[in-house]
């Protein structure tokens, strides 16, 4: 957890009123959804914070991003519309600018990378923007784009450096304070800083002691970077499960703005998004994508009690198949699911004797597998490795402490 002094930025980075942000309001209000806050019973209960969910998720595309991408939109002249524009991008912000052209009658062409799920593409495509899939990462996609830019006289739109995007983001931050006027905190994925440097410099035109907290995955913490070394700093490499985020260098735009108006940036592991992305569909009922939670996981680190806490749930597109992979990670995280393995004498009767230890204990045996070819002596030992359901981290405690009164030694399996 780092903090940063507020600072004079120049006049350049001052240039948004909140005149600005109630335009973009104005534009945005037949085609984005005012998302409500949700007050969160759990997590106020888990983190002793009054916390509140702010869901972007229920946005029209699944996102935060349609609301920067049609401001965009609308504020180009005529004769860009005409020329039309391209973006790259392998997720929401394809879908933003895909809609939103679609809306304003602007022909879109996005580049994606060839690795981009189908589902994504598809979705893309279903706005009416044309694909052009290139290249194995967003680098790639994103070369192509300015290619295709100079060739065809394209308007590129950029995923967050750029004014007239930060200023639809920070639409969120004028209704979050309008709908929670004694808010005290604000939690933000970080990205590119877009989204963010938006909500901060909205949030605090109306209410400037309100605390901006920004949240980075620890796999890819460029802006974090950046701070502490009081320039742009790119990463190497960023490696995180919460790819709408993994982001190798922000922009200049947004750093300017984050130096000013952010008053705290947290990094979090991917043990803690998983975590969160479970608690959120469990309890909450929502799904939330892996960087749209973000905001969630960085609860545990709040020090501040009693506090009006809102966490930006900024997006929920996520396929069904990370959904479950997800899940079963967040049981592990959570102790809902305790894999362990024994070694047994390869004699009658063993299995019965570990199968009433957790019966007893009221662990629900998923999965069994009993296996003499893991052991060094597979003609004496076996190994068991055995999957139960638990209830939670105390329960597992439990389980293992009557093992190993039983004379078994546990090997937690992960």
């Amino acid at each position: 957890m780092k903090n940063f002094a507020l600072e004079t930025l120049d006049s350049e980075s001052d240039k948004l009123t909140l005149f600005d942000f109630l335009k973009a309001k104005e534009k945005l209000k037949d085609v984005t959804i005012e998302t409500n806050l949700i007050h969160s019973r759990f997590f106020s209960s888990e983190y002793e914070n009054n916390v509140y969910i702010k869901p972007e998720n229920l946005q029209v595309t699944g996102a935060f991003k349609i609301r920067g991408a049609y401001y965009k939109l609308s504020q180009l002249p005529e004769d860009k519309r005409q020329k039309g524009l391209i973006a790259a991008s392998s997720g929401n912000h394809a879908q933003g600018v895909a809609y939103a052209a679609q809306q304003l009658g602007i022909k879109a062409t996005i580049v994606m990378p060839e690795t981009t799920p189908l589902i994504k593409v598809d979705a893309t495509r279903k706005y009416g923007a044309e694909v052009v899939l290139c290249g194995k990462c967003y680098d790639d996609a994103f070369e192509k784009a300015r290619q295709l830019e100079k060739e065809k006289g394209y308007t590129f739109i950029h995923p967050f450096n750029d004014w007239d995007v930060i200023t639809g983001q920070g639409t969120i931050g004028v209704e979050i304070v309008r709908q929670l006027d004694n808010v005290d905190c604000i939690i933000v994925p970080i990205g590119g800083g877009g989204l963010i440097g938006g909500i901060a410099m909205a949030a605090k035109m109306l209410k400037p002691d309100v605390k901006i907290i920004g949240v980075e995955p620890e796999g890819a913490k460029s802006m974090a970077a950046s701070l502490e070394q009081n320039k742009i700093v790119g990463l190497d490499k960023v490696e995180t499960i919460a790819d709408g985020v993994a982001v190798k260098k922000p922009g200049d735009i947004t750093f300017s703005i984050i130096k000013k108006y952010v008053d705290e940036l947290i990094t979090v592991p991917d043990f803690d998004i998983m975590e969160s992305f479970l608690l959120l569909l469990e309890k909450e009922k929502l799904i939330g994508e892996n960087a749209g939670v973000l905001s969630l996981a960085a609860l545990k680190k709040i020090k501040e009690k009693n506090k009006n806490i809102v966490c930006v749930v900024s997006g929920g597109n996520i396929d069904v198949v990370t959904i479950s992979s997800l899940i079963d990670r967040g049981l592990v995280s959570r102790g809902r699911i305790f894999c362990f393995a024994v070694e047994l004498p390869d004699i009658p009767g063993q299995l019965l004797k570990i199968s009433e230890i957790l019966a007893r204990m009221q662990a629900n045996v998923i999965k069994l597998d009993h296996n003499q070819f893991k052991t060094l002596d597979r003609f004496m030992q076996v190994q068991l490795e055995v999957t139960v359901e638990t209830n939670g981290h105390k329960h597992v405690n439990e389980i293992i402490k009557e093992l190993n009164k039983a004379g078994y030694n546990v090997v937690k399996v992960v």
